[in-house]
C-alpha cells in the first residue's frame, strides 16, 4: 500500500466563489502537500438540485445518491 492506492494522502474539497478559485488554487499549490491541487468542478444554477458529471465521451450524467451504507471502508 502506498501513494498509488491513495493511502496516506490528504484529501480536501473546498468551495470558493469563481473569481477566487485561481487564487485559492495558487495558495494550495504553494504548500508541498498541495502541489497536485486541482479544480475538479464548478457550482452552476442549472440543473437545480442535481449533481452532474461530464463523461469522457462528452456527455453528461447525473450522480446518484449513495445506496445502502454510505460510510467508506475502514480497516
Amino acid at each position: 500500500m502506498g501513494a498509488q492506492d491513495g493511502e496516506g494522502l490528504l484529501r480536501l474539497a473546498a468551495v470558493h466563489y469563481g473569481d477566487q478559485a485561481a487564487q485559492a488554487l495558487a495558495a494550495l499549490r504553494a504548500h508541498p502537500l498541495g502541489a497536485q491541487a486541482a479544480i475538479i468542478g464548478e457550482v452552476t444554477a442549472e440543473p437545480v438540485g442535481l449533481v452532474t458529471i461530464k463523461t469522457a465521451f462528452g456527455g453528461t450524467r447525473i450522480v446518484d445518491l449513495l445506496v445502502g451504507d454510505p460510510l467508506p471502508r475502514i480497516c
